[in-house]
């Protein structure tokens, strides 16, 4: 992914995040996934955006390649690939640590939704701009 327009993090999987099949829970895996998108909109999005805008999920398409397991370290990264007018897709995947392994790619369309109207908005230039790079906005 590139650097400078994507945001990971670190995290060790915990006794409940796994289920009775001995790993990762797949709706665990969803929740991470919009926790993962959280934070990057929070790390980066302009103060005045994130008072005035919220994302709504209308679509997850999610690939689970392979199981996590208790205490397993994890890299999740995540970037957004595309924005339209209302709508963005953002891709995170979630790797092992000790060895790089893609254990999950999701790909999921975002609506950007007013937060008094609850009705969908205009992604404002500037969300463009930080998400995606000055060139592609």
């Amino acid at each position: 992914m590139d650097e400078n327009l994507s945001y990971s993090y670190s995290f060790t999987v915990s006794p409940g995040d796994i289920d009775e099949l001995g790993h990762v829970n797949n709706v665990v895996y969803v929740q991470w996934i919009q926790d993962a998108a959280v934070k990057h909109w929070n790390k980066i999005a302009p103060e005045d955006v994130k008072k005035n805008f919220v994302w709504v999920i209308a679509r997850h398409e999610i690939d689970y390649k392979r199981p996590a397991k208790l205490n397993d370290e994890l890299l999740i990264q995540t970037r957004v690939l595309t924005a339209g007018a209302v709508n963005s897709e953002r891709l995170v995947q979630i790797f092992r640590k000790n060895d790089m392994k893609l254990l999950v790619e999701s790909k999921t369309n975002w609506i950007m939704v007013d937060a008094l109207s609850h009705r969908p908005a205009r992604i404002p230039d500037v969300v463009k701009e930080v998400f995606l790079g000055q060139d592609q906005a």
